[in-house]
């Protein structure tokens, strides 16, 4: 999967090339008159920054179905044609503008940029039709290219087809191909972290559940009670856990869930498993990434404290910093080598991540690399993950 580093080089491209298209059509359009305190030249420039943020919007989604019909209305308007065309390498046309009669002929006039990765202009022989009246005499056709393959094809159709046409249809082309790598970088991020939440799903499953299994039938002749007590707890958890909602919860719900865990941690280790939690009630509202928490808590207990003898502490902290949420898990557990946590973070480590390495991949591909997790651990000296969520921000997964 393509990293951060490419995003931003996508993204700086796709600016460059909103840029060019603006000074295209700025030089077949503006004649420098004055309207009042905007001028031609930047009324034209914001039209064309317009069309390309709505252009954008729809594009997400692929060349084909109801989002490319939006986005070629938008685009067509960039370009000033009667007409405009999108095209797959699956024949799917999508049609925008006058002279519907010539979508048919789209994948025939296409074919060969198609296969060849050519701008084409094509002159009247090449497309017109016996209807006199037709505003369509010519087309420019266009590759939209995405990872070095060409994936489809953009065709402006009109009366003629002059040399600045052309160039602004293979601008706008090159504009399109980026939102088309943009859009497949966040499908294959999220698809990234859809297989991680399940693999953490697969993950709690075995080890957790012979565990908690163990601990309720230690108390079913002894205290009754409480192994129908924790047998309930066990019946949620897992019902959490295992869930297939969406991506997202709220903190009020994982931290009940993070302590329905440590309820069921606390019959298996005894006195040996002390909690503490340090929760600011202004943010138990906030969204965060599903099992964002619990699996913090269960490498604390599993990893820090589960082989330490003597008590050990977790604190699990979610205090409001403004505009952000901090959320701390710590342990006073005999912690771990730096530089495998390092390895884990980076996914160069070899076996099991104990969660660090899930969590840490999804809150990057979420909200970005500077919301990624800090841990802090050193052998003997316990370990410290912490990470910061926006309060408000959009949520790209479902």
């Amino acid at each position: 999967m393509n990293g951060p580093g490419h995003a931003s080089t996508t993204a700086a491209l796709a600016a460059l090339a909103i840029v060019l298209i603006a000074g295209i059509w700025l030089a077949r359009r503006v004649r420098g008159r004055s309207r009042g305190f905007l001028s031609d030249a930047h009324r034209t420039t914001y039209e064309t920054l317009h069309l390309a943020a709505l252009a954008a919007r729809h594009l997400g989604t692929g060349l084909a179905g109801d989002g490319a019909g939006k986005a070629a209305r938008h685009l067509r308007q960039m370009l000033g044609t009667p007409a405009l065309a999108l095209n797959t390498l699956a024949g799917e046309v999508t049609w925008d503008g006058t002279a519907r009669h010539h979508a048919a002929r789209v994948p025939g006039d296409t074919a060969r940029t198609l296969a060849t990765g050519e701008t084409r202009v094509l002159d009247h022989d090449q497309v017109g039709c016996d209807d006199l009246g037709c505003p369509i005499r010519a087309a420019v056709v266009a590759p939209i290219v995405s990872d070095g393959r060409v994936v489809g094809a953009l065709a402006a159709y009109g009366p003629g087809a002059t040399a600045g046409l052309a160039r602004a249809a293979a601008e706008v082309a090159g504009w399109v191909s980026t939102q088309v790598e943009l859009a497949e970088l966040a499908r294959e991020r999220t698809r990234a972290s859809e297989a991680e939440l399940a693999a953490l799903r697969a993950q709690i499953s075995p080890h957790f559940i012979y565990n908690s299994l163990g601990a309720i039938a230690s108390f079913v002749r002894t205290d009754p009670d409480r192994a129908r007590d924790l047998l309930l707890e066990f019946a949620d958890f897992t019902r959490y856990a295992l869930r297939r909602g969406g991506a997202f919860t709220t903190l009020a719900d994982e931290l009940r869930n993070v302590e329905r865990y440590l309820v069921l941690e606390q019959a298996r280790f005894g006195e040996r498993l002390q909690i503490q939690l340090l929760v600011a009630p202004e943010v138990l509202a906030v969204t965060l990434p599903y099992l964002a928490i619990q699996p913090l808590v269960e490498n604390a207990v599993r990893h820090g404290l589960a082989v330490k003898e003597g008590p050990g502490m977790v604190t699990l902290t979610a205090a409001d910093r403004g505009a952000e949420a901090e959320i701390v898990v710590e342990d006073n557990g005999v912690g771990a080598d730096p530089e495998r946590i390092r390895s884990i973070l980076d996914g160069t480590a070899s076996g099991q991540s104990h969660g660090i390495g899930n969590v840490d991949s999804r809150l990057r591909a979420v909200y970005g690399d500077e919301f990624g997790l800090v841990v802090e651990t050193a052998p003997g000296l316990g370990t410290r993950c912490s990470f910061r969520i926006p309060k408000f921000a959009p949520h790209t997964l479902s």
